[in-house]
């Protein structure tokens, strides 16, 4: 049966579950989600799809799962993929999922969101200047953390990797410039050397370019 991923190209939360299944070499499909025509905050998309009224939301069958880090460890049960090779090495994932959740993501998301989607007389200033501060310590520390390593957690891609990396592909300017990074720079590098990445773009339907 094919897995099925609620999503839009511009969710960097929905990235991380996408490029795990797509990485995975499970069978999936994306299913749109109109994102900013509102979709998610329909009655229908909540008793339906998802109480929270977010993406991604994974559909196999009869599990349905939300939250990425939830179901990026999905996708390790079924292909025993991205989980790390020892104790030590899951808990270790976990640690770094759950930094990126609370640390990287969700900030570099919101201020992604209020400097590229917000029309800009309601863009906050000082808002994004904070959170931009913020985000440059956990720049720092993950590049501190990659010095000398090819991957965030052992040997090999984990779901360290595919969460943090949810957000720094992306295009439109939130305060992050690789090239200030040069151990995120190789590792974003590194990663989409892998056969079957693809850009968020590329891999689920939606981008700004659909709604210039």
């Amino acid at each position: 049966m094919t897995i099925k991923l609620y999503c839009f190209g511009e969710s960097g939360n929905a990235y991380k579950a996408a490029l795990a299944l797509e990485l995975s070499g499970l069978e999936w499909t994306p299913e749109y989600v109109d994102f900013f025509n509102g979709a998610t905050r329909t009655d229908a998309y909540r008793a339906d799809v998802n109480e929270m009224g977010e993406v991604p939301v994974m559909v196999d069958g009869d599990v349905t799962l939300t939250q990425s880090g939830v179901i990026q460890s999905y996708v390790t049960e079924k292909s025993g993929r991205f989980g790390g090779k020892t104790r030590e090495e899951e808990r270790e994932v976990l640690r770094w999922v759950l930094w990126d959740n609370h640390k990287l993501s969700s900030q570099a998301g919101m201020t992604r969101f209020l400097m590229n989607f917000l029309p800009e007389d309601k863009r906050p200033t000082e808002a994004i200047g904070f959170v931009q501060g913020r985000l440059k310590a956990a720049y720092a520390v993950l590049d501190a953390h990659l010095a000398g390593r090819d991957w965030i957690v052992g040997d090999d891609i984990t779901n360290a990797d595919l969460s943090c990396c949810g957000y720094l592909y992306y295009p439109e300017p939130f305060g992050f410039d690789r090239t200030e990074w040069p151990n995120i720079d190789a590792w974003l590098e590194r990663l989409s050397k892998v056969d079957g990445w693809k850009h968020p773009y590329d891999l689920m339907p939606g981008s700004p370019a659909d709604r210039a």
